[in-house]
């Protein structure tokens, strides 16, 4: 099995749907024909930040995009067409609980867009509901199974949610629970979908805030002979300040190979766009920007600590 990812990656994620859909358009579902054709063209806007971005020193090798089918489509065939790196999402947006996209179909959609990686976003608690975590693991192992028989490369963004007791335990505070609880649930996680035979290549997980909560992870993700299997850092929305910390500590740590952090990177470009106080040109600089500003925080993170390098 050759498992495991050993380039560098910097992704640029706007898979977003749902939230996407509702937070910036203030749209609900179903779209109507313009609507839709909102929502695509400002993706094609995040698409063109990218590809300036490439002009701009980011490294065509390390750089690619995380798009979903619905509304990118033509993006996912123009930049496989090219050459670049790119995932696709297959679940479905906006549930707490996996399903795929397109149900029994999934298999069919992912080959006729011919991703680097198939991606997956999964919110899971080890300590959560039981059946919950075991219809998830069902049909992870499903997806899991396809991209080996496949050999197609599988990304694994896992989300560790809190529940109630431990929510409570920190004191109500998310960022308490962060820091003391999530890093050893990030592990345990690992594990439980490790041992009911769900092998990611690439493990896209939470910024953490130390250096030892990061190797213990990459120990994780290796262990059991899994030497290649790599991962990145994801920026769940955060503001600057936290995701410039995230990818210093992430690229500090060997088998961290680089990161996807995408609303940071996005988000204020379109809404000016979008309320005309940018225009398209303004916007796309800035998402290039933006990736470009990650890039250089990853790779002079690297070179400070040459063991970072996987």
């Amino acid at each position: 099995m050759n498992l495991g990812y050993d380039k560098a990656l910097y992704l640029l994620p706007f898979d977003h749907r749902q939230s996407y859909v509702s937070n910036m358009f203030h749209l609900e579902s179903p779209l109507t024909v313009p609507q839709r054709d909102q929502v695509i063209d400002s993706k094609q806007l995040i698409y063109e930040g990218f590809n300036q971005a490439l002009t701009q020193g980011v490294p065509f090798h390390a750089a690619g995009i995380l798009v979903d089918e619905q509304f990118g489509a033509a993006i996912l065939r123009d930049a496989r067409q090219r050459g670049c790196v790119t995932a696709l999402s297959v679940e479905r947006s906006g549930t707490d609980e996996f399903e795929f996209e397109y149900g029994a179909d999934f298999a069919d959609h992912i080959e006729a867009f011919d991703p680097t990686f198939a991606k997956v976003l999964v919110r899971y608690n080890p300590q959560g509901d039981p059946a919950l975590n075991l219809r998830q693991l069902g049909r992870l192992k499903q997806l899991s199974g396809y991209c080996r028989r496949r050999q197609r490369k599988f990304m694994f963004e896992l989300l560790v949610p809190p529940t109630h007791d431990q929510l409570a335990h920190a004191g109500g505070n998310k960022d308490v629970f962060d820091r003391q609880a999530r890093p050893q649930l990030m592990q345990q996680t690992l594990h439980a979908l490790q041992d009911a035979g769900i092998e990611p290549d690439v493990w896209k997980v939470e910024g953490l805030d130390s250096h030892a909560d990061g190797e213990r992870i990459v120990q994780s993700a290796r262990r059991g002979g899994r030497e290649r299997v790599a991962c990145i850092v994801l920026g769940r929305g955060a503001d600057e300040a936290r995701v410039r910390a995230w990818l210093t500590v992430a690229a500090g740590v060997p088998g961290f190979i680089g990161f996807a952090v995408g609303r940071t990177s996005f988000w204020d470009a379109v809404s000016g766009y979008r309320a005309r106080t940018l225009s398209r040109a303004e916007a796309s600089t800035q998402i290039a920007g933006r990736l470009r500003e990650w890039v250089d925080i990853f790779e002079a993170g690297r070179l400070s600590h040459p063991a970072g390098t996987a």
